[in-house]
């Protein structure tokens, strides 16, 4: 665990050392680029662009659909750096990352909040959106266009990596959230890290619920 919190506290520091002193420099249309994608104005913007940038909020669901059963035994609240992906990615969800301890059983009751991440037709809803994002953006977007705004615009440049990074890092939640549910197939682990962002729909859509009306270990009498 040592190791794991290391690695992504190196790997978060670089990631943020990277965007703002070697990423290349803003440009000067870059707040209107996230006014007009905000609110859906997107004549004009490619839409390699429009989907990405739509995709970075469809990421921080499937990570809640583990954060919220981890932080249950979590000194960190898993709420807010869930809430942060949603606004800056990958620099939000990292710190968390590097803090938990490991939290292999899950104690209930489910409440709703748990129970809503915990749903399977959030799960659906989830891959429907992710799918068709990536589906228009691969086949509508100007690759030569979007390669030139990469080399250009640090928000579109910082905006990719932090995709990259957020379709990587689902395994170091997936071992425990597989842990909780009772699954023990190693298997199910390697293939799901190994098929990055459509392992984790995958996953999503597949695993079971988390157990319910569990109870803490009974103390043992001195």
């Amino acid at each position: 665990m040592l190791l794991r919190s290391i690695f992504l506290a190196v790997l978060w520091i670089g990631f943020v050392g990277y965007a703002f002193l070697l990423a290349p420099p803003d440009r000067p249309d870059t707040l209107d680029l996230i006014l007009r994608l905000s609110t859906g104005k997107f004549d004009g913007i490619n839409p390699l662009i429009v989907n990405l940038f739509n995709i970075m909020g469809v990421l921080p669901l499937a990570y809640g659909c583990l954060l919220y059963s981890d932080g249950r035994g979590q000194k960190l609240p898993a709420w807010a750096f869930s809430a942060g992906s949603f606004a800056v990615g990958a620099f939000a969800l990292l710190p968390y990352l590097i803090w938990r301890k490991d939290n292999p059983q899950f104690v209930g009751p489910k409440n709703w909040v748990i129970k809503l991440w915990d749903s399977r037709w959030l799960a659906i809803v989830i891959a429907l959106a992710a799918v068709t994002m990536i589906y228009l953006g691969f086949s509508k977007g100007d690759w030569a266009d979007f390669v030139q705004q990469w080399r250009t615009s640090r928000f579109i440049h910082v905006m990719s990596l932090d995709f990259c990074l957020l379709s990587l890092l689902f395994p170091t939640l997936l071992g425990d959230d597989l842990a909780r549910r009772g699954i023990s197939d190693r298997r199910i682990f390697w293939i799901v890290s190994c098929l990055p962002l459509f392992g984790t729909l995958g996953y999503l859509l597949w695993r079971p619920p988390l157990p319910d009306n569990s109870a803490p270990p009974a103390s043992t009498p001195a």
